[in-house]
């Protein structure tokens, strides 16, 4: 099916965003009406760009407050014609009036709209009308479609949108009774659940296929059912989206539509992670390391990069950065290549590496933040010098557990779909927390081992702030191991009695042995959570160690004020 892409979706200028589109992959656009008006070019000119980028335009939107007028605007539509032709563009848009003038009288809009296809029908243009979510009238799809119903027009047909249906939880039976001829076009886009007024929830917080928690999939399999086969169109109005860069945009939104249309390589098995590779400028992560028990395993054949080992944990340490940041995850595959041929197909962007004869042959792609994400055998481990150092005597850590990553502001929906599609990982419920800084967003992605949780300020700041990164550890024992850190000179993330108090008060459990060493504590239903952190080294990244009891699957929402509060306090003194 053809994919196209409403221009309002993306930045720039409307020259920018046929370029973008073209460069992601589309095959059409919606071209929305503000954009040409807006725009230096005239229609043809514009037509001329679209067909030397290899783009149709499928829809010219929207055209507003028509139908159920006392004296309906037929001179306008005639010149929007005048434009459409000019374009190129086949089909006009028509959108439910929301005028207070407009009557409410199914007969008459029914009557204006066929009159409204009859002169677009003389033109060779067809006219899709929607349902809007805050229509005056007209808010439901199937009162729509009644409407053309009524019509009766070979050139008038219904638009689906899915926003419009899905956040008015409007049952999608009526769909199937809807001849697929008759569905015009259909528009897709995502939204998170808000409780607010549907017009602002629609203008502002709308976002890609698999971004938000609307059921899209399951909305488009019910219109293909009824036999459409007209384009997949994104039309999303994102505050965010209009301000980033147009072309990370628009490859972003293919790959929501390639998720959608499930038109993807097989996921390879993943078991956790192989690596974490963070950039270093000091020895201090090395002191770190070796106090909480890893071993120094050897530099790299080629590199200047170091490995450490903790049983099945491994951290690489690259002395080629600056302040310490997490700049590479890696994950086990059972077939690398299948991984990264799904992320290719995905539009992930490959990472260059330098590779010296003999080692391995890891494929790494970039996830939206920079962060390289690699798949690996069992082999890569090979590309280092083993120098026999010992380590993990008394400090029982176990594998990683997860990977918190600080996403920029625009990046973090965009981040969501990458781990979601690339690496197959399933999103938690997101979550809301105050930092000192202000209001953080999470959301976790997760699939067996392998858990990325994404963290966003929820407000753009122009303040200059260091958004943490942080890499947790598993282990059987939270209290044994934090007292062996403790016993080796890690230094230990202090936390406020007051915590320990309230814990209390809202729980009623014996706190003395979490207050002894600094660990925080969590519960819910499934299970309990005890976990502490280290102090931060500098620059962005710091360390989590957790103990999971039962089924916990959480990460410790709850505690994340605490911890960033206490953080705010600063930096831990070199490990002695």
């Amino acid at each position: 099916m053809k994919r196209s892409i409403a221009t309002v979706c993306l930045s720039g200028t409307l020259d920018e965003k046929l370029d973008a589109a073209s460069s992601a992959g589309f095959d059409g656009i919606e071209l929305f009406e503000a954009d040409l008006i807006n725009s230096p070019l005239s229609p043809s000119q514009v037509r001329g760009l679209a067909e030397d980028l290899g783009l149709s335009i499928d829809l010219y939107q929207p055209f507003r407050d028509f139908e159920a007028m006392p004296e309906p605007d037929f001179r306008r539509a005639e010149a929007k014609f005048d434009v459409m032709e000019a374009l190129g563009a086949p089909t006009m848009l028509v959108c439910s009036n929301v005028s207070p003038h407009a009557i409410d009288d199914d007969a008459l809009a029914a009557a204006q709209l066929h009159e409204l296809a009859s002169r677009a029908h003389a033109r060779g243009l067809k006219i899709a009308y929607e349902a809007l979510a805050w229509g005056r009238h007209v808010s439901e799809y199937d009162h729509a479609w009644r409407i053309v119903e009524q019509a009766d027009h070979p050139a008038l047909g219904t638009c689906l949108d899915s926003f419009h249906i899905l956040s008015r939880g409007t049952s999608l039976d009526t769909i199937d009774a809807i001849p697929g001829e008759k569905i015009f076009f259909l528009q897709l886009a995502d939204a998170p659940y808000l409780r607010m007024d549907v017009l602002q929830w629609s203008r502002h917080y709308r976002c890609f296929p698999g971004q938000g928690a609307l059921d899209v999939a399951g909305f488009v399999q019910r219109v293909l059912a009824t036999g459409y086969s007209g384009p997949l169109s994104l039309e999303v109005f994102n505050d965010v989206f209009r301000q980033a860069d147009p072309c990370r945009t628009a490859v972003d939104a293919m790959r929501s539509l390639i998720v959608l249309q499930d038109a993807l390589p097989e996921p390879a098995k993943l078991d956790g992670f192989a690596f974490v590779e963070l950039a270093v400028d000091s020895p201090e992560t090395e002191d770190l390391l070796r106090a909480m028990g890893f071993a120094h395993v050897g530099p790299h054949r080629t590199k200047p990069v170091q490995l450490f080992e903790h049983g099945d944990i491994r951290v690489v340490l690259n002395h080629e950065g600056s302040d310490p940041e997490v700049v590479a995850i890696a994950v086990a595959s059972a077939d690398p290549d299948a991984s990264a041929a799904r992320a290719e197909a995905l539009l992930a962007h490959r990472v260059e590496r330098r590779r010296g004869t003999g080692e391995a042959d890891l494929t790494a792609v970039a996830a939206p933040d920079g962060t390289a994400v690699f798949f690996c055998g069992p082999d890569w481990i090979n590309d280092f010098l083993p120098t026999g150092e010992g380590g993990g005597e008394g400090v029982p850590i176990e594998r990683i557990d997860h990977i918190t990553l600080a996403q920029p502001f625009e990046a973090f929906d965009e981040a969501g779909l990458f781990y979601r599609s690339v690496l197959d990982l399933q999103p938690s419920d997101a979550a809301e927390f105050a930092a000192p800084d202000g209001l953080v967003r999470s959301r976790a992605y997760a699939s067996g081992d392998v858990r990325v949780v994404l963290n966003v300020p929820a407000l753009a700041s122009t303040r200059d702030r260091t958004e943490l990164q942080h890499v947790a550890f598993s282990c059987a024992d939270a209290l044994a191991t934090a007292r062996a850190m403790r016993e080796r000179g890690v230094p230990l993330l202090a936390v406020p009695e007051n915590y320990y108090d309230d814990l209390e008060a809202r729980l009623e459990i014996d706190t003395a042995p979490l207050r002894e060493l600094g660990v925080l504590y969590d519960r819910t239903p499934e299970g309990e959570l005890l976990h502490f952190y280290t102090a931060r080294l500098g620059g962005r990244v710091f360390f989590e160690v957790l103990e999971r009891r039962g089924g916990y699957r959480g990460y410790g929402a709850l505690n994340s004020p605490v911890r960033m509060a206490a953080q705010r306090g600063g930096v831990a003194e070199p490990v002695t």
